[in-house]
């Protein structure tokens, strides 16, 4: 018995091999056109998982990048572009230090044109990449995977005849609802910027509409350049809008515990906490950090992954509003220390958000509302204090305080009174920890974990070559058709022809009426004497 031990044993290895092999040879090839930043965060484990499930993935990226590392789980494709690593992080900087400081519209503007220019750019340089093209050309990919907010991808899966899998949170002026053709009232669908629920007042459906009529010329400026691009690269007339509308499935990085309900196309998923992962142990460091918190428990603060430093006065507000409550705080700042930092309040260049959200010591999260480490807050049920900086933040996180699961700040206003008591309500007020513990229990409720469900759709393109059976009928219409107005006018001219008919017969037998009258009456004659 002990002798045959060793052969079968032998036999299960081999076997297992072969199994693997057979694994990595059914799986498909992706090509994926990744945003830096932020955004990577979210699309990351979707392509680990993808790798890990036999799928060979290749990466095309700019050769100047932030967030964006090799890794074993993909094979990347850079392109050379016109700026430096340095301008790249000076830009970003900037944009994070500029929103603690009050501007003039036509100035943050002018700053928002040096990142599209950016992006621009980069597409350019990759479209002209002539030895690239070509070995996508030459790489039979089964499927393009993408953040279309960089709209680059899309013109490279048109060139390349491949069916697309977007991912993404929402586009300007949305642009993801007009590509997909999905209904969008304003009436009770807040517009990106406004900082409305979906129970507006009359005023405030005044201004979503007029937001929603006037959004057309920030997506003028934003892509209306990309049409030359395509014209010249794929040789045809069209717009950024009209390739969009090519996508086979989106995949939408929110749902209705976070977003207000509204309608939504066959073709849209819903992944929101995507990035939701279980927790791992701390290591040694932050558990001892945590540990000696005490009864009080800790607080973890990050505003995101691009803002290292902030003005020198506010960070001496935030750091005395720090030290008025006794929870131990982890922030997560790269930036000169303040002078007045209490001795609660702990300095790190990073820290693992999630795991230590996951601790039964932590009592809240400031955060800059950013769709990611929202997510996590509610994955874990800890209340939020929310700083939003820019882009859909404020958007964001006037979600969150409808909800009652936080507290928002205004950064440009905000004194360290109003942190303090922001904090200390999250954390002393009951109902705020109720609302987010309730919405966390609606989030993890589902039947299967958004990045499965992200995994499974982009593996369903890529075995069936797109979803076409997801494309509703109303992209073969055009504008007339799509709202009725021909039939509606076929209708009225209907009504409009049956009245004048019903009208002139109505006069023709009065006419007739009147006429026989007249004949039949016979005249009186006067009798003479």
């Amino acid at each position: 018995m002990a002798s045959s031990s060793p052969g079968i044993n032998s036999l299960a290895s081999w076997v297992a091999f072969f199994l693997l092999l057979w694994t990595f040879s059914e799986g498909g090839k992706l090509l994926v056109v990744p945003i830096d930043g932020s955004h990577w965060l979210s699309m990351r484990p979707v392509v680990e998982r993808l790798r890990q499930r036999g799928h060979e993935i290749v990466m095309v990226v700019p050769e100047i990048n932030l967030r964006i590392g090799s890794s074993v789980h993909y094979t990347m494709k850079t392109y050379s572009v016109s700026y430096t690593k340095e301008y790249v992080e000076a830009e970003f900087k900037k944009m994070g230090y500029r929103s603690f400081t009050p501007q003039p519209f036509l100035e943050k503007f002018s700053k928002m044109a040096n990142i599209t220019a950016m992006f621009f750019d980069s597409c350019k340089r990759l479209l002209s990449n002539k030895e690239l093209i070509k070995y996508l050309e030459e790489s039979k990919f089964d499927a393009v995977f993408m953040d279309p907010f960089f709209p680059c991808g899309q013109i490279v899966a048109e060139h390349l005849s491949l069916p697309s899998v977007y991912l993404v949170r929402g586009l300007p002026c949305s642009l993801d609802f007009h590509a997909t053709l999905c209904p969008n009232p304003p009436s009770y669908i807040p517009r990106f910027f406004t900082r409305y629920t979906d129970r507006m007042a009359f005023l405030q459906r005044v201004g979503n509409l007029i937001v929603s009529l006037s959004s057309s010329l920030a997506c003028s400026f934003l892509y209306s350049p990309y049409d030359h691009l395509i014209k010249e690269f794929l040789h045809q007339e069209a717009t950024v809008l009209e390739l969009l509308s090519h996508a086979s499935v989106w995949l939408m990085k929110y749902d209705f515990v976070f977003e207000y309900p509204r309608p939504l196309m066959p073709n849209m998923v819903l992944i929101g906490g995507v990035s939701c992962a279980r927790e791992r142990a701390l290591s040694q460091e932050f558990e001892a950090i945590v540990n000696a918190s005490g009864e009080h428990g800790i607080i973890v603060f990050s505003l995101g992954s691009m803002v290292s430093e902030i003005p020198m006065k506010k960070a001496k507000e935030i750091a005395e509003a720090l030290g008025s409550v006794p929870q131990t705080v982890l922030w997560r700042y790269t930036g000169e220390a303040p002078p007045n930092l209490p001795k609660n309040v702990k300095l790190v260049k990073w820290l693992p958000q999630n795991d230590l959200l996951a601790h039964p010591k932590t009592r809240a999260f400031i955060t800059h509302g950013g769709s990611h480490g929202v997510y996590e807050g509610i994955c874990n049920a800890v209340p939020m204090v929310l700083m939003p900086l820019f882009g859909d933040q404020m958007d964001n996180a006037k979600r969150v305080e409808s909800r009652g699961a936080g507290v928002t700040l205004n950064i440009l206003e905000m004194t360290s009174k109003d942190i303090s008591a922001a904090l200390k309500a999250v954390i002393n007020d009951k109902k705020y920890k109720e609302n987010i513990k309730r919405l966390s229990d609606l989030h993890l409720d589902r039947p299967i974990h958004p990045l499965d469900l992200a995994v499974h759709w982009v593996e369903f393109v890529m075995r069936h070559k797109g979803a076409p059976h997801l494309r509703p009928a109303a992209h073969d219409l055009n504008w007339i058709q799509y709202h009725s107005l021909d039939v509606i006018a076929f209708l009225l001219a209907v009504v409009l022809l049956s009245l004048f008919i019903s009208v002139k017969c109505c006069l023709f037998c009065c006419r007739r009426c009147c006429f026989k009258k007249g004949r039949t009456r016979k005249p009186t004659k006067s009798k003479s004497h």
